[in-house]
Formats: C-alpha cells, structure tokens, sequence
C-alpha cells in the first residue's frame, strides 16, 4: 500500500519509482486507486486507467487538481536518484512530483474548505484521442464539473495561465513535371516555395494581452516535403507550418489568419486544437492566485486546460517541476520546490497552517 501521508519528497520518488509509460499505467493507476479507496472522505470511481476521488461536503464551491500518470519512455533514467535538492529520474518534473503533491492533499486535508475532485489520468503524452480527460469527459462528464481546475503541469512553481491554441496547415505549391535534362519545359515546384519562406520570414509574430496575461504567439515551417525522382523536375513541394495562436483567437479565426498570410496558395489544414483562456478573473481562481502568490504568467504552448475550458471549467497550470527538463533523460525536480507547491495548495485548501 501506497503511505500517502508520507514526507512528500519520499513519495515523489515511491511514484516515480512505479514505471508508468503511457499505455502501461495500469500497475501505478491501481496503487493509486488502492490509496485512495482507504480514505473515508473520498469517493473513487474509476475509467480505463484514470482514477477519479471526490469529496462530497456539499460546499458551496467544488475545485479540480488533475494530473497525469504518464510519462514518455524511460531512457535509463529508473530507479530514482537523490542529490543534494535534487530528485532525478523519469517523469519527476513531467509531472509526478505535482501527481505527489495532489495524492498528499488528497490524504491529510480531508475537510478542505471548497469540495475538491483528484483526477489523476493515462495516456497525456500520446495521441488525443488515447488521453484519459478525453474519455471520461466523453463517458462521465460529470465527474469532472467544477468551478475551477488546477492542472499540475510542470510551472517551476509559477501559475501558469491558460494555453495557446494550435494548428497545423500544408501550404502547396505546384508546377509541371519535367526531365531534369530538360528542366526549362518543366515548373520546379520545390524552387517556388521561396515566397511561402519569405513570408514566414518576414512574419511578426502577435503579442496579445489577453485577461492580463501576454501570449507571444508564432508561424513557422516545420516539414518541407518535395520531390519525385532524381532525374525529375517536381510539380508539387507542400510546406507544413505550425501556428501557435493566442487563446483570444478560435480555430476558424486562427485559420483564416493562416489563408491570410499565404494568401495566392493553397493551404490544407491537418489538424487543430483550440486554446483556453486564463480565467484567473473568476473569483475561485483569484483566491487561488493569492494563496500562491507570485505573478502568473501565460502558457506558450498548449496543455490539458484547453480540454477543461471546453467543458467550461476555467483552468490554470501550475505546478513544481520545470517545463524545461520535461522529457529528459537528466530529467529532475528540485525536492524544495515539490514542498513549496505542497505549501502553497495546502493553504489554498485549508487555510490552516502548512504541514512541517
């Protein structure tokens, strides 16, 4: 049995110890599950490999901590390792020192003073259709309500608003077929992808500020693919870009930006994901930001909050691993910062003095 009311530096690594790459999470989800289920206060459910804990203290507001239990391949980097303040090895910052601080409160605050549900899910760094949040807010929507969720993303520590949106688009270029010994009777297509570069390169990314939060959007190329043969002058080069948009933006908004920029050429949209906004003016997550402190800042990349926004359940990231070292092999989280967010959800939670 998982001790969930152990130091939480020592359940960081009891956790992170527990091998669970996506698609294989079932041995951690059922200790976890197990953990969970030997707590009074709590109601457990459970979906595929996401396991789902609520309190049920009919207050008047109900808040929800989430984190996956997924981490990328291990890469020699198990068991776990301390030095000085630092805890190395597989998923620690990506994220299950936040998993840690979360399965903590779940055990030792068990009269919070909002209602709180602990979602802790599979399969976040694969494929969207795989992610746990995607099933269950398919099959049990209502399991995740709430007025406001904590989403405990690798932050360093810092609330992090929101996400950006995404989407990928192929931008087309033709021409005509030729010998290559005979390239003037042809069109080179790949040639005439210069003024698609052009554009990308004379591009001024936006900086909007969006419920107080700057994003700092980008377009970029990130595939080129072109060419038939050796001996054969190219009728088609397609130029894949990625437009990382602002949360003030929609997906049709987005895309029309795109058909804008690279007006004159074909644009095929491949796939898209919307962004979400910071919410950080609702009143639940304006406490929530006093009870961190420190000054939030916008997500420039896009998480698992998006998937709460659409369910209409602002949400914001926030947690003690750094983004940078996610899917490192060095991969490591400072064990004074796993405390610090301890600390800071504690008295959101509580309001009570921090644990020693």
């Amino acid at each position: 049995m998982l001790d969930l009311t152990q130091d939480v530096r020592t359940l960081t690594a009891a956790i992170v110890d527990i091998e669970s790459v996506s698609g294989d999470e079932r041995a951690l989800a059922n200790i976890v599950e197990r953990a969970l289920s030997a707590l009074p206060h709590l109601k457990v459910e459970r979906s595929g490999e996401t396991v789902v804990a609520r309190t049920q203290l009919g207050r008047g507001e109900r808040v929800l901590i989430a984190g996956h239990l997924d981490t990328v391949p291990v890469a020699a980097n198990l068991p776990s390792r301390v030095e000085g303040d630092l805890l190395y090895g597989c998923g620690t910052s990506d994220m299950k020192a936040g998993v840690a601080v979360a399965l903590k409160l779940a055990a030792t605050v068990p009269a919070p003073n909002k209602d709180v549900t602990y979602v802790f899910y599979d399969c976040e760094e694969v494929e969207a259709e795989r992610n746990g949040l995607t099933r269950v807010a398919r099959d049990h929507a209502d399991w995740l309500a709430a007025d406001f969720a904590v989403l405990m993303e690798p932050t360093d520590g810092v609330i992090e608003g929101g996400c950006q949106g995404t989407l990928r688009a192929d931008v087309r270029v033709t021409g005509k077929r030729a010998h290559s010994a005979r390239s003037w009777f042809g069109v080179n297509a790949i040639h005439g992808i210069e003024p698609v570069l052009a554009r990308l390169n004379a591009y001024e990314p936006r900086r909007p500020v969006v419920d107080g939060l700057e994003y700092h959007e980008g377009l970029n190329a990130v595939g080129v693919r072109g060419g038939v043969a050796g001996n054969v002058i190219p009728d088609l080069c397609v130029v894949t870009v990625n437009y990382r948009f602002a949360p003030d933006l929609s997906i049709e908004q987005a895309q029309e930006h795109v058909r804008e920029v690279f007006d004159g050429f074909e644009v095929d949209f491949v796939d898209a994901a919307p962004g979400a906004r910071p919410g950080l003016t609702h009143p639940v997550a304006a406490a929530f930001t006093a009870a961190v402190g420190g000054t939030p800042r916008a997500k420039l990349g896009w998480t698992d909050v998006a998937r709460f926004s659409a369910l209409d359940v602002p949400a914001v990231n926030y947690g003690p691993g750094d983004p940078n070292l996610a899917h490192q092999q060095g991969e490591y989280v400072s064990l004074s910062k796993i405390v610090e967010s301890e600390t800071a959800m504690w008295n959101w939670l509580a309001k009570s003095t921090a644990p020693a």
